[in-house]
């Protein structure tokens, strides 16, 4: 048999000590386990959907209520045995409500793309038109884009944004509204550096007749802390993932006025799922506990502050930022001038310790696996403690390793990788173990 080489073992070690029931049962998943803890803790993490939640996050991801079955809602279960899952659930939609001040809120949609799901079942019939930003101008792919099966159900119609101010057209949405007349508009996306004006989105929606729905996956945990306006006033319907910037673990939500509750709820049982996974219900539980607190609205407006501050260190050193920079967490970086695809950016961004995704950006001439865009964000970084003024180390950081990248300077890119690490291990990630 061969032994296993150093590192691993070294691996195996550390898997022993910090996951060793894990480790006793299957050694090989416990160091893979480890080994993303030390990556987690040695990067900067810059993608913006990803954040890093908090030990008792984890803690209640983790716990017993994994193992029951739960379907239906409190106090109509087709289940016995309900007692403390019901009072569980409770808590958390009583969280959510109070969180986001909505009238309903339900906390089981398995993940963000089931809770868009649900609110067509909700609203639409198949062939029905529905309308979304498009993919490439920063929108999601459920809200009717061609190869999503939100497009191939429904008949999706798109608004894009100006090619000259990468902001959105509110006369050309308005305009594509009256003269398609969807069922649904859905507002928000994936790659939208700007705030969103939820209440000139409503208006359109009015005027043709729409069902306006906000999804907030992105921004959930700026509406939380007033680092961006809410759309509870506005829309009728707000889905959000509760992961990225809330920072709670892998779900979702769907909030919406009283009038739509029924509606609602029916779509997501027994319309799309069974059971709720009560694990993640009781994390999303703890996760909004945690929104609720102020030190979360300092969170949030720290870290719209980064981003500002980033974006501007970015434009200082040259580079083109899609709108001309940001009002949220996100930034979306054009690299055409510099000559270097996204994708060949990202991957040595990442051999650098820097961890981003490449992405299209408007009008992107590239094709989307190869697109000319970096998007990059603040959520991570904000959660370990970094501030603005490190942000001119992070942009000179993107700068160094977006250069190395385009003349293939590997050297260059390893030195990154040390300075940043050296950085990281001064910030200790929430939630990771400590060595």
């Amino acid at each position: 048999m061969t032994q296993p080489p150093a590192q691993e073992t070294a691996a195996h070690r550390t898997a022993a000590r910090q996951h060793p029931a894990l480790t006793a049962t299957d050694p090989e998943l416990a160091a893979l386990v480890t080994a993303e803890e030390r990556l987690q803790a040695d990067t900067l993490r810059l993608i913006p959907s990803e954040n890093y939640v908090s030990t008792a996050v984890l803690e209640a991801s983790g716990t017993v209520l994994q193992n029951k079955y739960s379907e239906g809602y409190p106090g109509r279960r087709y289940y016995e045995g309900q007692q403390n899952i019901d009072q569980v659930e409770r808590l958390a939609v009583a969280r959510a409500k109070a969180l986001f001040g909505t009238d309903h809120a339900n906390v089981q949609p398995y993940s963000g793309s089931p809770a868009n799901l649900a609110v067509y079942l909700a609203f639409a019939e198949p062939g029905d038109t529905v309308m979304g930003m498009a993919l490439p101008m920063g929108g999601h792919l459920t809200h009717g884009w061609g190869v999503s099966a939100t497009g191939k159900w429904f008949r999706g119609v798109q608004y894009a944004v100006r090619q000259d101010t990468g902001l959105v057209d509110f006369d050309a949405v308005r305009e594509l509204a009256l003269k398609e007349r969807p069922k649904l508009i859905f507002c928000g996306g994936t790659a939208l550096p700007r705030t969103i004006d939820f209440a000139a989105f409503a208006e359109i929606a009015r005027e043709s007749g729409a069902v306006l729905v906000a999804d907030i996956a992105h921004i959930a945990g700026l509406v939380a802390g007033g680092a961006h306006p809410s759309p509870v006033p506005h829309a009728d319907v707000i889905s959000t993932t509760t992961h990225k910037t809330l920072r709670g673990p892998r779900g979702a939500m769907l909030l919406a006025r009283e009038e739509h509750a029924k509606a609602i709820d029916k779509a997501v049982f027994p319309g799309l799922q069974g059971g709720p996974h009560n694990q993640t219900t009781a994390a999303i539980a703890v996760a909004l506990h945690e929104a609720a607190q102020p030190s979360f609205r300092g969170y949030a407006h720290a870290v719209v502050a980064n981003a500002k501050a980033l974006a501007e260190a970015l434009l200082a050193r040259g580079f083109d930022l899609v709108s001309g920079g940001t009002d949220n967490h996100l930034v979306l970086m054009d690299l055409t001038p510099k000559d270097v695809p996204g994708k060949v950016a990202a991957k040595a961004l990442d051999r650098a310790g820097i961890v981003v995704n490449y992405n299209t950006v408007p009008y992107d001439p590239r094709k989307p696996f190869d697109p000319s865009g970096v998007r990059i964000g603040t959520p991570s970084l904000t959660s370990r403690g970094l501030g603005t003024e490190h942000m001119a180390a992070v942009a000179d950081w993107i700068d160094r390793g977006v250069r190395a990248a385009g003349t293939g300077d590997e050297d260059a890119l390893l030195k990154i990788r040390g300075e940043v690490a050296e950085l990281m291990a001064a910030f200790p990630a929430p939630g990771l173990p400590t060595a």
